[in-house]
């Protein structure tokens, strides 16, 4: 596929390319979770899911090493752009060895917490965290400086991987399934360093960045681990405490429905990975931003309407073609799912823009509105059903504030220019 991506190079826009290339990545990771719900059943596929959702945790996590590289490769230049991310791959490997670390040391813990078959796959899966880390900060690299050919060919060797090796191993081996997709997963995370820059890195000196060129980097580095961390609790919260409270089987189903409902989410990804490095561009150049998220909210708005009408009119067969006839339970709640992902894609377009300009007020609503989405979970879990209800409350809340705090602001730079 990577060949496939190369030979579009000549002919369509990078950026094309880019897109064209996160629908396929995005398919195949479907493709991939799909398989692996019809191949396990509910109850095993809930084990999956826990690491599904772990790995998508993670990548959150690493978001904050990719995000804050994209933007500084894009004003940082010459010395100050080598310093910098030379100590920025550093700092990766070292938060990833000790987070690694961490998973290893708890995974008696974690699979007692979170029921699982066994606590191996934590183990495994530990193992791969710091290299997932060195791939974030890699394709921060890729995105800022707008190679975007490379930084569509390090996503689909990743999803290709993970695909190729989770399924021999299941078709060759007859051994715990769980075990397996984490040593699919880790796996797919060296395929993922594919292309890899390698920088001058010295780990026996660390070379400091100016004050002020520090204290920039440093500020952006926590409001965007903040803000990742509110991604990690909105997103994933819900999957995570469904399997604490509820058994194996009602909480594989609750994975399916969860993995059907955020096509919406996976499809807005490609288009905040495309929004930060332009908005910086534009603020760099004294130009004007707003069109820009104008036409991604658009977007991404038409693309959640029509994917919570589609869950609402066929969700019956949607879910027998996805997944098979022992999901059909949850199909009622499909497209009230669908909604409260679409409500939250939409916000987050809005919270990423604001991060781009160094705004961080719609970050904090995000972390408000993820820790109460926890709370109301935590008190209100009697049925899947009033699970994802308090969901739908909780997202609605958090557009209407992001939404009220883009107008007021809209309408102050609207009266400044005037006064």
């Amino acid at each position: 596929m990577s060949a496939l991506t190369l030979s579009f190079t000549k002919k369509i826009a990078p950026e094309k390319v880019f897109m064209i290339s996160s629908l396929l990545v995005n398919g195949g990771n479907y493709l991939y979770n799909l398989v692996l719900g019809r191949f396990l059943g509910p109850e095993k596929f809930a084990d999956a899911a826990i690491l599904i959702t772990l790995l998508l945790v993670l990548s959150f996590v690493a978001m904050t090493f990719q995000l804050v590289t994209a933007k500084f490769s894009v004003l940082f230049e010459k010395a100050i752009f080598k310093t910098f991310i030379a100590n920025t791959y550093k700092t990766a490997a070292i938060v990833g060895i000790l987070l690694g670390a961490l998973v290893i040391l708890f995974s008696i813990e974690l699979q007692i917490f979170f029921k699982t078959s066994s606590s191996y796959l934590f183990v495994v899966f530990g193992i791969g965290v710091p290299f997932y880390f060195i791939v974030s900060v890699n394709r921060g690299l890729f995105q800022g400086k707008k190679e975007l050919i490379s930084l569509s060919i390090t996503y689909q060797l990743e999803m290709i991987s993970r695909l190729l090796i989770t399924f021999s191993l299941l078709y060759f081996f007859q051994i715990e399934s769980s075990i397996l997709i984490a040593i699919g997963i880790l796996g797919s995370f060296l395929f993922g360093l594919i292309p890899f820059k390698k920088p001058k890195i010295s780990f026996s000196k660390f070379i400091k960045l100016e004050n002020v060129h520090a204290k920039l980097v440093r500020n952006f580095f926590i409001i965007t681990a903040f803000y990742e961390l509110t991604q990690i609790i909105i997103n994933n919260s819900d999957i995570l405490l469904v399997k604490h409270y509820f058994n194996a089987y009602d909480a594989g189903l609750y994975a399916s429905l969860a993995l059907i409902g955020r096509v919406v989410y996976f499809v807005a990804w490609m288009f905040v990975m495309l929004l930060l490095p332009e908005v910086v561009q534009l603020k760099k150049d004294g130009k004007a931003t707003l069109p820009i998220l104008l036409k991604y909210v658009g977007y991404i708005g038409a693309i959640a309407i029509t994917i919570v009408v589609g869950c609402a009119l066929f969700p019956n067969q949607i879910i027998q073609i996805l997944f098979g006839d022992g999901y059909l339970e949850i199909a009622s709640l499909l497209w009230k799912y669908a909604l409260a992902t679409g409500i939250f894609a939409i916000s987050n377009i809005f919270a990423y823009y604001y991060l781009s300009l160094d705004k961080y007020i719609p970050v904090i609503f995000s972390g408000i509105f993820g820790m109460l989405q926890i709370v109301l979970v935590v008190l209100f879990h009697n049925s899947l059903t009033q699970v994802v209800h308090v969901q739908i409350i909780a997202m609605f809340v958090l557009l209407f504030v992001q939404l009220l705090f883009f107008f007021l602001s809209n309408l102050k730079e609207v009266k400044n220019k005037f006064i």
